[in-house]
């Protein structure tokens, strides 16, 4: 069933106002419920979400692929959720993020680029200079191959 709404989401995706949709993951018991994160080059509204939900809301009934009592949620990934491909870090640049590496390090800072192979963070750090400590504003690469986990962090 995930393979059907997949093909059918990626179907859609290719209508001009869905082209810079993607799939970030599809949930299922089997039959009476369906959970679709859908995310966006661009950013994923509300009203894109509903209209990917009639969308498949249509091709359910349609194919009769869930029970007749069936609930739907699509909606964006949320901060929540750890960030899984690399077109996620591109629309996240400028930022807080924390990064979890390989060997469970976290980092957490602006994320000030992100390209093919790793994305940047900048952050204050003390470090000693001679008998006393000042601050100093590092840029570390992480390359995506070293990343266990990164979310995007919300500042109020």
């Amino acid at each position: 069933m995930i393979e059907k709404i997949e093909a059918e989401l990626l179907t859609l995706f290719k209508e001009e106002d869905f082209q810079d949709c993607f799939i970030v993951e599809i949930k299922t018991d089997g039959h009476s419920k369906l959970e679709v994160f859908v995310d966006a080059d661009n950013g994923i509204d509300f009203v894109r979400c509903r209209r990917v939900s009639r969308h498949l809301e249509a091709q359910i009934e349609e194919q009769g692929w869930m029970n007749e009592k069936y609930t739907i949620d699509v909606s964006s990934p949320g901060v929540d959720r750890p960030l899984k491909f690399k077109r996620q870090y591109v629309k996240n640049i400028g930022r807080k993020m924390a990064v979890i590496d390989d060997e469970g390090h976290k980092t957490e800072g602006l994320m000030i680029s992100a390209d093919e192979e790793q994305i940047v963070l900048e952050f204050k750090d003390r470090v000693q200079d001679g008998k006393r400590k000042k601050t100093v504003v590092v840029q570390k690469e992480i390359k995506f191959e070293n990343i266990a986990k990164a979310f995007v962090k919300i500042s109020f």
